[in-house]
Order: structure tokens, then C-alpha cells, then sequence
């Protein structure tokens, strides 16, 4: 997979966490995510780009106005790949930041493992 393909994937897997209503974020995961891509942090594990969207969208009501926004290059070798990430405030403080990890299949996110603060 090329590096842009890849650029891509991950641009619209942060576009779904940054829509503006459920419908967009399934859009832009429609062009990413797996069916059946499971997604695991250290508060949920979630199956499905709709379960996916559901958690986003409770994400967000925590945090009205927040955004996601990548921190580095995404690393990427044998369909596997990584990120930093932040969450900000529109004020641009940081709600937390972390570490992403995905599995690519045919193209596609089958799984995403999100770490919460920095490596220890």
C-alpha cells in the first residue's frame, strides 16, 4: 500500500472523529474502516463503523468543540501502522493526547488500538 494511500486512510479516520453529525462521520469512515473493524482505548472497546460512530459522538458531547489532530508522520510496514494524536480545545489546550495503532486488510482499517498520554 502506498505511503499517500495510507496518508488517506488516516486522514479520513480523523475527519470521522471531527465531523459535525453522525452521518458525516460514517461517511468518512465508509472510506477507511473494515466491516466489523473493531476500535479499543483504555475506556471502550467497539465493534463496527456504527458503534464506532455512537462512541465518537459521545466523545464529543464531553468535549464540545474539541478536535482531533495528528501529531507526527504515521509509521507504517507490514499493514500495520502508528500515529500521535491530540485532542484540543478550540482554546487549542490539549485534552489528552496518545498513540494509535491499525491494522490494515485490503485497504481498510480492521482494527485500531488508541493509548491515552505519553509512553512511559
Amino acid at each position: 500500500m502506498s505511503d499517500s494511500t495510507i496518508e488517506r486512510l488516516i486522514e479520513d479516520y480523523c475527519a470521522a472523529w471531527n465531523a459535525p453529525d453522525p452521518a458525516t462521520s460514517h461517511a468518512m469512515l465508509a472510506r477507511c474502516w473494515a466491516e466489523g473493524g473493531a476500535y479499543t482505548d483504555p475506556t471502550v472497546h467497539v465493534v463496527g463503523a456504527g458503534e464506532l460512530v455512537a462512541h465518537i459522538f459521545r466523545v464529543q458531547a464531553r468535549r464540545p468543540g474539541s478536535r482531533i489532530v495528528m501529531t507526527s508522520g504515521i509509521d507504517a510496514h507490514h499493514d500495520t501502522l502508528r500515529f500521535n494524536w491530540k485532542r484540543i480545545n478550540p482554546d487549542r489546550t490539549i485534552v489528552v493526547e496518545g498513540l494509535d495503532v491499525a491494522t490494515l486488510e485490503a485497504g481498510r482499517i480492521t482494527r485500531m488500538i488508541g493509548f491515552f498520554g505519553p509512553l512511559l
